[in-house]
């Protein structure tokens, strides 16, 4: 019995150290702007890491990659342990998802497999792909097999999103991917670098330290036997060697030497056909007519005139959620593109319900974010290609620079909401005149111009004023 005692103290001794330590992940003093801390090279292009243990995406319960794939180049298969959001930054490219149960329905034609007989070719089947550009945003749920190829001419570019204390993950507080094909033993030996005291070491899923580095992250079809392979695919010995991928020494991103050949219908017809539908049944989900088969996995966020915050002479911003595209509900994640002009200001506010992961693509903007207890843990320029997590509440303001500024946000909720401390929508506007007036020790004329001295919402105008005219009465 007192063993029993002495295990459940323990036990729940853990448990409550580890909650403690949880709660305490946000108890940020300073945020730093960060860029890419790592890179894994491979044939056809590179991936770079954030740096997952910077004290700012333990908080947030993120980690954020950089693809960079050239023309021709095919990220291999593979699927993750959480859910993933990403943005399309620069090109075009296809991306193929495989999900369970669903049907196989791109499918070559009878005709088209006879006339290309003679060449020994054979009829291929596949499940849907989606074609996607630069300025789109894509889902994948966790666990889902996924490819992705640059058709385009130029280097395709991905910002990517893994919210790894996502729900879905049950493994641990990191993401891990695993491939279906591939070997991913070269970039490691390249990469070689250590983690801090008592972390996994990077490297394509994380391993343990103190393993050598030919140990290696490959395809997940080396930890089978080569009989069990051939027996389960009905397959000779031989073909089932070659999924291990052994002696393949490209790395994760691959050349494609003549491109890639699958069957897609052509722009032109998936256009005429999105315009036959007319718009039917747009934004409707009753969980009847969108499975998780036909489900809507890519939306474009940077298209101006679908603008949720517009004003033509401080900036726009297009927000992208469940109700524009449901497949975030399972994922549990949202985005907004941000763009401001030269100078302008977008409202001190804070996030209600997420975490706001900001990643600059163009220009470059001054910000400031303010904790709990009103002190700044983050006043500096941030620049192209660098990142700041803003926890959930914490106040920030921005303001862009002399060439303005383009940003991509991913946020820790499905439908995130914005509060904003001043403007026309604002938090102190809402307030009456007499609650700012002894709150703050101002006369009524100044909590007047306090509250109505500026009259746009969201984006400010540089140097721009409302109307000084008398304020309307309470």
């Amino acid at each position: 019995m007192a063993k029993l005692f002495l295990s459940l103290s323990f036990l729940l001794l853990f448990h409550g150290c580890l909650a403690f330590q949880q709660q305490n992940e946000c108890q940020i003093q300073r945020i730093n702007a960060v860029e890419p801390r790592e890179r894994i090279e491979s044939e056809a292009g590179f991936t770079e890491f954030f740096d997952s243990n910077d004290q700012q995406f333990q908080c947030a319960g993120v980690e954020v990659i950089r693809h960079q794939i050239q023309p021709q180049g095919l990220l291999l298969p593979s699927y993750t342990n959480a859910p993933i959001l990403f943005y399309v930054e620069q090109g075009n490219g296809y991306q193929g998802m495989m999900l369970p149960g669903c049907p196989e329905t791109y499918e070559e034609s009878q005709q088209q497999f006879q006339g290309r007989q003679g060449g020994q070719s054979l009829q291929d089947r596949h499940q849907k792909i989606q074609e996607f550009h630069q300025g789109d945003m894509v889902a994948i749920p966790s666990g889902a097999a996924h490819w992705i190829y640059n058709n385009g001419q130029d280097d395709l570019v991905l910002i990517v999103l893994l919210d790894s204390t996502n729900f879905a993950n049950q493994l641990d507080q990191y993401h891990r991917r695993f491939f279906l094909a591939g070997n991913s033993q070269q970039g490691q030996q390249q990469q070689g670098r250590q983690q801090q005291q008592g972390r996994q070491q990077r490297s394509w899923g994380r391993r343990q330290q103190g393993q050598s580095q030919e140990a290696g992250s490959n395809n997940i079809f080396q930890g089978f036997d080569v009989e069990v392979l051939a027996e389960a695919f009905n397959v000779d010995r031989e073909t089932a060697e070659m999924l291990r991928c052994e002696d393949d020494r490209r790395g994760h991103i691959v050349r494609v030497e003549r491109g890639l050949q699958v069957v897609s219908p052509s722009m032109r017809r998936q256009e005429q056909w999105q315009g036959q539908q007319g718009g039917r049944g747009r934004g409707r989900d009753n969980g009847f007519e969108e499975t998780i088969c036909s489900m809507k996995v890519r939306a474009n966020i940077d298209d101006v005139s679908q603008a949720d915050v517009y004003n033509p002479e401080a900036g726009h911003c297009n927000h992208l959620n469940s109700f524009k595209l449901p497949i975030l509900r399972l994922l549990q994640l949202s985005a907004e593109r941000g763009v401001l002009h030269r100078n302008a200001i977008m409202a001190p506010h804070w996030i209600m319900n997420a975490h706001n992961i900001i990643y600059v693509t163009n220009g470059n903007m001054r910000m400031q974010i303010v904790n709990h207890e009103g002190q700044a843990v983050f006043d500096d320029q941030i620049q192209e290609r660098q990142l700041v997590v803003v926890p959930q509440n914490f106040a920030v303001v921005k303001q862009a620079g002399e060439q303005g500024c383009r940003w991509i946000a991913f946020r820790t909720n499905d439908n995130a909401m914005i509060n904003t401390l001043a403007g026309k929508t604002s938090a102190i506007r809402a307030l009456p005149v007499d609650v700012l007036t002894n709150a703050y020790q101002m006369s009524r004329e100044e909590a007047q111009r306090l509250k109505y001295n500026r009259d746009e919402t969201v984006m400010f105008s540089p140097g721009s004023m409302s109307s000084r005219g008398r304020p309307p009465r309470d």
